[in-house]
């Protein structure tokens, strides 16, 4: 039977499919802390009082991706590279979504408008991040090897998630509504997208590794394009509503170290 959970542990208990997993994962958080600790630096005088939580964030990123780096040689194994398709932050990216690279390499100042982006663009990408997590947390949270790790990830997404909120609620508040629903909706459309081509290049490498029979594989190919029909359909729309957390100011202070035994 096909199902998250008989898939993911299929995953897990193969050396090779085990490193790709963590080698993306890993990849993708470092280019997520980079670009925060960027933001974070070229903050506008206006919005100073997020420069400390951008920072936060960032942080969170980095240590995420030590976690994943910490999984890797607990089992022996070395990070591998990312296939191209997979680059989940690189494909957004090239869609327009969020702050470029380039941008955030000047030593220039950004703008009141490039915080919105960037806060929309982290509203969108946390959701997505935060369901993963969930579904992971719900089904491996007591798992030996990565139960820890996975609930210690999980919890700083539902953090990120509701900073998010707070923040673009309060921006929203200052005059800058019309653009948050533009660039939310936007970012949600075209991440959609991406996570469905990230999606299925990642099972396809999957595959070739566990050597899936053509049946499995094309299987789980409709399920990623019906999920993603879904979401295009109107699925979309939970990325963008935004609601007052319940948990406020939840990147209020320095990042939590992740303990040894997190790895």
């Amino acid at each position: 039977m096909l199902s998250a959970r008989n898939l993911f542990q299929e995953i897990l208990d193969h050396d090779e499919s085990y490193r790709l997993f963590c080698s993306i994962a890993a990849s993708g958080e470092a280019q997520g802390g980079w670009e925060n600790g960027r933001i974070a630096a070229l903050v506008p005088d206006g919005l100073r009082d997020l420069a400390p939580k951008i920072a936060r964030h960032g942080a969170d990123e980095d240590k995420h991706g030590r976690i994943f780096h910490g999984l890797l040689k607990k089992r022996g194994l070395k990070p591998g590279p990312v296939p191209a398709a997979a680059d989940y932050t690189m494909l957004l990216e090239r869609r327009g979504i969020g702050l470029t690279h380039a941008k955030l390499r000047r030593d220039q100042t950004l703008t009141e408008r490039d915080i919105v982006v960037y806060l929309c663009h982290s509203r969108v990408t946390e959701q997505r991040a935060a369901d993963q997590m969930d579904m992971l947390v719900r089904h491996f949270g007591d798992h030996p090897e990565v139960g820890k790790a996975i609930r210690m990830i999980g919890a700083d997404e539902d953090n990120h998630l509701a900073y998010c909120h707070e923040e673009l609620l309060r921006l929203a508040r200052a005059g800058h509504g019309r653009l948050i629903q533009r660039v939310l909706r936007e970012s949600a459309v075209a991440e959609t997208a991406v996570y469905r081509d990230v999606s299925l290049a990642v099972m396809a490498h999957m595959g070739r590794i566990l050597r899936w029979p053509k049946a499995k594989s094309a299987v789980l190919a409709a399920g990623i394009r019906a999920m993603y029909a879904y979401e295009r359909a109107g699925g979309w729309r939970r990325m963008v509503q935004l609601r007052m957390p319940e948990r406020l100011d939840a990147l209020g202070g320095p990042a939590e170290p992740a303990p040894a035994s997190a790895y």
